[in-house]
C-alpha cells in the first residue's frame, strides 16, 4: 500500500499527517488521476478528531484501521491543541463538514462522479440534490441509504459498482463507517473513500451546525452537545484525551531528560 509522503505529528501513537485542505484536495486530485490510468486499491481517508485516538488508544483494532489509512487528517481544535503541545504544529483542521464542499466543488470544476452513501433514509439524497444545486457541474453517481453490516453489502457493492464512482462519501457514523472503509477498500470500485460522520445531515439540513464565530473559539463541540445531548458520552471523552496528551507529553520531556 503507497501512503503520501505528506509529514505527520504523532499524536497517541497515531501519525496525523501536516496537511491543510489545499494539500488534501491535490492528493484526491492525484489518487483520482492515478486510478483512472491504472488499477488501484481504494484509498481512506480518515478525519481524525479526540475520540477517534481515544477509542484507538483502547481499542488495537481500530488503531489499526487508523494506520492503514492512506491520509489521516486534523477533524477539530483538539488535534490542532495536541500537536501544539506536543511541540509540532497541524495547519488547520481538515473536516468531513467542510470537506464535502471543498470536494464537490472541485469535483464539479474536474469532473469527478461522487456516490454518497449512508446516514437516514432520504438524507443521503437531499444532501447530494442540495450540493448540486450549489455546484451545479457536479455529477452525482449515485446516493444509497444502506448501513455497514454484512447483509447490506452485497446490494451496496451492486449500486457501486453500477454507478463506476471516482470518490464515495460515507456516512455511517464514527467508528462502523471507517472500519467498513477499511474493510472492504480492495473491493471498492473508486479511487477515494472518506468516513463524513453527520455532515449529511448538516448539508439537507437535518442538523444545524455552529455560528462560525463559535468555530473559531473551538467551542462546536459545545454547541453541538447543546442541541444533541446525547452526545454526552461520546463527548466525555475529551478530559480522557486531554489527560492522555498530557501523558504524552511529560514521556516525551522524561525521554529528553533522560538523554
Amino acid at each position: 500500500m503507497c501512503h503520501p509522503q505528506h509529514p505527520s505529528v504523532d499524536i497517541l501513537g497515531i501519525p496525523i499527517h501536516r496537511v491543510d485542505f489545499t494539500a488534501t484536495l491535490a492528493q484526491i486530485a492525484s489518487w483520482i488521476t492515478n486510478t483512472q490510468a491504472f488499477s488501484s486499491v481504494c484509498h481512506q481517508i480518515c478525519t481524525v478528531n479526540p475520540e477517534f485516538l481515544v477509542d484507538a488508544h483502547r481499542n488495537p483494532e481500530f488503531a489499526a484501521v487508523l494506520h492503514r489509512a492512506d491520509l489521516r487528517v486534523a477533524d477539530g481544535v483538539g488535534i490542532l491543541w495536541a500537536a501544539r503541545l506536543l511541540g509540532s504544529r497541524l495547519p488547520e483542521r481538515v473536516t468531513g463538514s467542510d470537506g464535502i464542499y471543498r470536494i464537490c466543488e472541485q469535483a464539479a470544476s474536474a469532473g469527478w462522479r461522487i456516490y454518497f452513501l449512508g446516514a437516514g433514509p432520504g438524507i443521503a439524497e437531499r444532501a447530494a440534490s442540495a450540493l448540486q444545486r450549489q455546484y451545479r457541474h457536479l455529477q452525482v453517481a449515485g446516493t444509497y441509504s444502506g448501513s455497514p453490516n454484512d447483509r447490506d453489502w452485497p446490494e451496496i457493492s451492486h449500486r457501486l459498482r453500477q454507478a463506476r464512482p471516482d470518490l464515495i462519501f460515507v456516512a455511517f457514523g464514527h467508528p462502523r463507517q471507517d472500519y467498513w472503509i477499511s474493510r472492504h477498500r480492495h473491493e471498492l470500485p473508486a479511487a477515494v473513500s472518506i468516513g463524513v460522520g453527520g455532515a449529511f445531515d448538516f448539508v439537507a439540513g437535518i442538523a444545524v451546525r455552529a455560528p462560525e464565530w463559535v468555530q473559531r473559539m473551538g467551542l462546536e463541540w459545545l454547541h453541538r452537545l447543546l442541541h444533541q445531548p446525547w452526545r454526552w458520552r461520546r463527548m466525555a471523552k475529551l478530559p480522557i484525551f486531554v489527560l492522555l496528551v498530557l501523558k504524552q507529553r511529560i514521556s516525551r520531556g522524561m525521554i529528553r531528560q533522560d538523554r
